[in-house]
């Protein structure tokens, strides 16, 4: 019931995104970013995340001012997220909108210079084949 509840959450995120999310999603939507394929507001364990990319086993968040006040819980489900071996890289929604450039940069160098992920299941859950 968790799943379908969780499914249902990703789906009003995607409409009703940020103006940083949606900012973002521009540039990495359509493989735009050496060919990646990135998804929006993918739920991965019982978390929905911003953005993720399987091939490299990244995740992106763009935190608004909420996240000011949730460190210890933001970084709770940052170690879950890298126990199932994602990368996080975290932005503020105020550095996406007023340095995209730089922000995408971050992103490239990150995709650019790590090594291939390992093949993921089809699901896309995270585990290791």
């Amino acid at each position: 019931m968790e799943g379908i509840k969780l499914t249902a959450t990703a789906r009003e995120l995607r409409k009703a995104s940020t103006d940083a999310e949606h900012r973002l999603w521009h540039h990495l939507r359509a493989k735009q970013l050496e060919g990646l394929k990135f998804r929006r507001q993918e739920q991965i364990g019982r978390f929905i995340v911003d953005f993720v990319c399987y091939e490299k086993l990244l995740i992106i968040e763009a935190d608004g001012g909420q996240h000011a006040v949730e460190l210890e819980k933001d970084e709770k489900r940052t170690l879950w997220l890298k126990s199932q071996g994602f990368h996080v890289l975290r932005f503020w929604n105020h550095d996406i909108l007023t340095n995209t450039d730089g922000v995408l940069e971050v992103i490239w160098r990150y995709c650019c210079d790590s090594p291939l992920s390992p093949t993921l299941s089809h699901e896309g859950r995270g585990r290791k084949i």
